[in-house]
């Protein structure tokens, strides 16, 4: 049910005392509309995103209690569509801000700059920027995901926003900067891009990632952070395939991991490997623009 920990406990806040305090101490087949409605109404205009998610929630669990016989059988209170639709008024369309993405063609230029900064928070955004990844996926990277033989990163479904395992092909560079951090690797770390904890009585390290926070305030150091976000330069690549590429639209979607739906992903089981393949390697030339420079910059790491 759970895709991971922090998913559950975002269920657990969202069905805790925060909100729910009105029905936590009802038995499941006490809970009808009113009941339902009493603890949706102080949010439902003014957090329309956490009330949406609040009255989905509610509704599966009392779904759940139905099938295990904890209540009867009926119309679930909590359902939306000829149901709640009737009493809560309607809210302002549910609208997600757009993340500010840099403009694809001075996204080189950045890639220059970034390439001459040090420490593992600069590999790992380097790293994100050239497999057009969220920056969770590439934080929470493991060394078992990786697989130099086939040049493949392959997510685990419980770290992706589907819920479905991402293979991911892997460019030249960004295969150079998995043996990076493979060669400064310390103690058998299961994490590709570590995050280093000292505790001060016994110097230990603590198997930890670096933190999207590390990649959030590298941004912020290269006076970029206005400007862009890391999510954005999915956006930026985006834009890239669709404006300078012939690559079809659906390997480009399936390189950001979008689930395309109607028919065509009712029918599509295969996830474009080899020519997503071809995709991101034509990026992480752009990226470097290594036909014209044809150089590679030489990078340090600095870990702790």
């Amino acid at each position: 049910m759970w895709r991971n920990v922090k998913h559950r406990k975002q269920w657990a806040m969202t069905l805790g005392e925060a909100y729910c305090s009105p029905i936590l101490e009802k038995r499941v087949d006490e809970i009808g509309t009113a009941e339902v409605v009493k603890v949706l109404k102080p949010v439902w205009q003014t957090k329309a995103e956490t009330a949406s998610r609040l009255r989905g929630r509610i509704e599966r669990v009392l779904a759940f209690a139905e099938a295990k016989g904890w209540r009867a059988e009926g119309k679930n209170p909590a359902t939306w569509r000829n149901g709640l639709d009737a009493i809560l008024p309607q809210r302002k369309r549910l609208t997600r801000g757009h993340h500010r993405a840099m403009p694809y063609q001075d996204v080189p230029a950045f890639l220059e700059r970034l390439k001459g900064s040090v420490g593992v928070a600069a590999r790992a955004l380097e790293f994100a920027m050239l497999c057009a990844a969220r920056s969770g996926e590439v934080v929470g990277a493991r060394w078992e995901e990786v697989d130099f033989a086939q040049k493949v990163w392959s997510v685990p479904a419980t770290r992706m926003k589907a819920g479905k395992e991402h293979r991911v092909p892997l460019s030249p560079r960004a295969v150079e900067i998995l043996k990076l951090m493979a060669e400064v690797r310390e103690d058998d770390h299961p994490y590709v891009f570590p995050g280093h904890k000292t505790s001060k009585a016994k110097k230990l390290l603590t198997a930890k990632p670096v933190s999207a926070g590390a990649l959030e305030m590298l941004l912020r150091r290269m006076e970029v952070k206005d400007a862009a976000t890391i999510h954005g330069f999915r956006s930026s690549f985006r834009d890239w395939a669709g404006d300078q590429t012939s690559f079809p639209r659906e390997v480009a979607e399936a390189a950001l991991a979008h689930v395309v739906g109607g028919v065509e992903g009712a029918y599509r089981r295969g996830d474009a490997l080899a020519k997503r393949r071809k995709l991101m390697e034509a990026w992480a030339d752009f990226l470097s623009n290594s036909k014209a420079k044809g150089k590679v910059v030489a990078l340090a790491l600095k870990l702790g």
